[in-house]
């Protein structure tokens, strides 16, 4: 994975700001279930609530598809947030040693805000962590959170999108790991290793992006709830 400097968290913004017309995005946020055979002697820590057995891959991906961080091997039984707060980045951005950009204002507004990472509902809102607005669906949002969350979603795609190229390329995550654990860890890493060098070598095409066949989303049982970081951006998307 690439180091963490201030200077590739720019480019990243700046990328997510052209493609995505989302300001201020570091990454895009998510976890994934890769399917494994049942380790001997673990009990139900790695069934997942899809019921089936599974080690959890964390990952924060930019708008080029590629990897910036992963976090691989959490039990399946766990939630995103849960992992996310167990991550060596989550420990990083907590003591201030991710090597963020400082606020400054949004293009072409006198708005400023924070640099951020961008997820679903699972993950909760922080300083640095953005989350969409909750609601039934978006039934008791305002067209102004409505518009923000649309906004948000697309950012939060190239995770998806990400997950769904490695998952084409990689055809040994369309069944089940019969390996340990350990070793199943390994193949996740060599493979977001590889993924990331295909996507510098090849660069990108849209086709293999199309699909996750492989993967499954995890579980968000643990929900946040919080509208002040949000609000910020609400205004200035609109």
């Amino acid at each position: 994975m690439p180091s963490l400097t201030e200077q590739l968290w720019k480019n990243t913004a700046e990328m997510f700001e052209q493609r995505a017309n989302f300001p201020h995005c570091l990454g895009a946020v998510d976890g994934k279930h890769i399917r494994i055979i049942k380790p001997t002697g673990t009990g139900s820590q790695h069934f997942n609530y899809k019921h089936y057995f599974s080690i959890v891959l964390l990952a924060v991906v930019d708008a080029n598809y590629k990897f910036l961080y992963i976090d691989v091997g959490s039990f399946g039984k766990d939630s995103d947030s849960t992992i996310f707060k167990k991550s060596t980045l989550w420990n990083l951005l907590t003591r201030n040693e991710l090597n963020i950009p400082k606020a400054c204002p949004i293009t072409n507004t006198n708005v400023v805000a924070n640099y951020v990472f961008v997820g679903d509902e699972a993950f909760g809102l922080s300083e640095h962590v953005l989350r969409p607005y909750g609601g039934t669906r978006g039934r008791n949002l305002t067209n102004k959170k409505r518009i923000f969350n649309y906004c948000l979603s697309r950012a939060r795609r190239y995770v998806e999108c990400a997950f769904g190229i490695l998952s084409n390329k990689w055809r040994i995550f369309h069944r089940p790991l019969n390996v340990n654990t350990e070793l199943a860890d390994n193949i996740t890493n060599a493979c977001c290793v590889l993924h990331n060098f295909v996507r510098e070598r090849n660069g990108i095409d849209f086709k293999d992006s199309l699909t996750v066949e492989g993967f499954e989303e995890i579980n968000p049982k643990e929900q946040f709830h919080g509208n002040m970081i949000s609000r910020t951006k609400c205004k200035t998307m609109i």
